[in-house]
């Protein structure tokens, strides 16, 4: 990283990167060991996992399709549920999430959602001090010293006397964190923000009746879940806590996980209380994993709901799964956000939120994601009226039955230009603002994450790769989409005004926009190239 100097070095655990104020309570030399013990016994799996999904991802190219395992059909069939779900966690009808900065803290756990998940990944910069100032945040309020005033607005923030539950997500397994290193090789994120999390919190939350709660994303198989339930296994030995104590919520965002449910469940089932339904990811994954094979060319982005085709079938079998083995089956996100100004557009936004709670509520997920604060009482309030219990595990929804090729399903709709102008238009600015360090982007009225970029820049991709045609007969070419390009980021210079944008970083992230979708080999992740670039 560009201005990294050395910070500390401690038991084979070496940190570089520019110290901020209190970096010192978190990266102590106790914690420091702690990491570099996860590191030693951990990250050999981790790095051949990752290959694993490489060499998967060769048999898709060639043709393969994901199905559901055969060796692993035992346990499919059989009768198993996995352990007692914590008190707290019972009710979990609205969650509410974000990254791990101050203000968003307290907002969050202020909310009146039931539990808030605090983002190290997709909602996060993993900027150095993003993420160290993220663990002092989460340090600070369970030492109950997260309030706060603003000195640029004067606003006092404060933590309300029944705050949300608080569940952590760290970064995936392919992340590396280059400022802590291990004998000079970077740090896995997912270690470095859940070894840090535990060290400093999981008995001071034990202490206050509750524990280290996760969720764990991007996960592809029950072999990276079986990793993740090893690491909280030996963190809880080596912290003196019980076993089973440290509970995780799995988001299903990856195809090749959807066809692993009973698996996943089985491998932490001593840790693990359900799983949530990753939309946006999801989508990306569908496109990233067999968007190669012609027959899975996908339509414009925004006709992929999830009443139809690959995402109704996938969300369904996560309930009829997850209530079989006595998990929660958590709905996906709203990322409306309010239109200021527009009444109608406002209504209009939260009308989409609720007919997609409603349809969510009585399918029989336990609860659902939203992205602001305005939206929690929306959101609340159809499944207080369609879930008058704290969750729906009765609902065995025997009556479904998903088979391989509903959850290959494509959508039905068609490929514009308009698409082509979204995908460009969005993706480009997440990146900007990712650059500067913003990983929760609002634009035009929707809070974007990481996933967004990742959906535009592997929809581009694909549709250049196949030479799509668009509604109108023409052919989506390198040409078309540096033309499309170049007059998108025309106007977004015209809005922002000239010298705002000359100021901001849209250059770089322009370039490695059309470079990932005009390379000639899929990039599995955009963070991963995007992560050097990061001050």
């Amino acid at each position: 990283m560009k201005g990294a100097a050395p910070l500390m070095t401690t038991h084979a655990a070496a940190v570089t990167g520019q110290i901020g104020p209190r970096f010192a309570e978190v990266l102590t030399p106790e914690a420091l060991a702690f990491l570099a013990q996860l590191h030693a016994k951990f990250d050999e799996r981790r790095k051949g996992l990752l290959a694993a999904r490489t060499a998967r991802q060769l048999r898709f190219d060639a043709g393969e399709t994901p199905d559901f395992l055969p060796e692993t059909r035992q346990i499919r069939e059989g009768e198993w549920k996995v352990g007692k779900i914590p008190a707290d966690l019972l009710d979990r009808r609205v969650e509410i999430t974000g990254p791990v900065d101050r203000k968003m803290i307290v907002n969050a756990l202020n909310s009146g959602a039931k539990v808030f998940m605090g983002d190290f990944e997709d909602a996060t910069s993993p900027s150095f001090a993003n993420i160290v100032e993220g663990q002092l945040n989460l340090k600070d309020r369970w030492a109950e010293k997260i309030d706060f005033k603003d000195e640029a607005s004067g606003k006092s923030y404060a933590l309300s006397k029944r705050p949300a539950i608080l569940l952590v997500r760290p970064r995936g397994w392919h992340l590396p964190e280059s400022h802590i290193r291990v004998a000079g090789e970077p740090m896995s994120g997912a270690l470095v923000d859940f070894g840090l999390y535990v060290f400093h919190n999981a008995k001071t939350t034990l202490a206050k009746g509750t524990a280290p709660y996760f969720y764990l994303p991007k996960i592809e198989s029950h072999l990276e879940a079986r990793l993740w339930d090893d690491v909280f296994s030996h963190a809880e030995a080596k912290l003196g806590i019980e076993r089973g104590a440290f509970k995780a919520t799995v988001l299903i965002e990856t195809l090749p996980a959807a066809f692993e449910l009973d698996e996943i469940l089985y491998e932490m089932r001593d840790h693990i209380v359900g799983l949530n339904c990753g939309r946006w990811d999801y989508i990306f994954s569908f496109i990233k994993r067999i968007g190669k094979q012609s027959r899975y060319l996908t339509p414009d982005r925004g006709t992929m709901t999830m009443g139809a085709a690959f995402l109704r079938a996938y969300s369904l079998l996560v309930i009829k799964t997850c209530h079989r083995r006595g998990a929660f089956a958590m709905g996906g996100m709203a990322a409306q956000i309010p239109v200021k100004g527009d009444p109608a557009a406002n209504e209009a936004a939260f009308a989409k939120v609720r007919a997609d709670k409603e349809r969510e509520a009585k399918d029989g997920h336990d609860g659902t994601w939203v992205a602001h604060p305005d939206l929690v009482p929306v959101a609340a309030e159809v499944f207080d009226r369609l879930m008058a219990q704290p969750n729906q595990l009765d609902r065995l929804r025997d009556d479904v039955g998903v088979t391989r090729d509903m959850l290959l399903e494509v959508h039905q709709g068609e490929r514009t230009e308009a698409g082509l102008r979204e995908n460009i238009r969005v993706g480009v600015q997440y990146i900007e603002a990712w650059l500067r360090g913003r990983g929760a982007v609002p634009l035009y009225n929707l809070m974007e994450d990481a996933a967004t970029a990742e959906i535009s820049r592997a929809q581009v991709w694909q549709w250049l790769y196949h030479k799509a045609k668009l509604a109108d007969g023409r052919e989506v070419t390198p040409d078309l989409f540096m033309g499309v390009m170049a007059d998108e980021m025309a106007m977004v210079r015209s809005a922002l005004g000239a010298d705002a944008y000359r100021k901001g970083r849209f250059d770089e992230a322009e370039k490695l926009f059309s470079e990932m979708s005009l390379a000639p080999k899929f990039e599995e992740f955009l963070t991963l190239a995007a992560y050097p670039l990061l001050g």
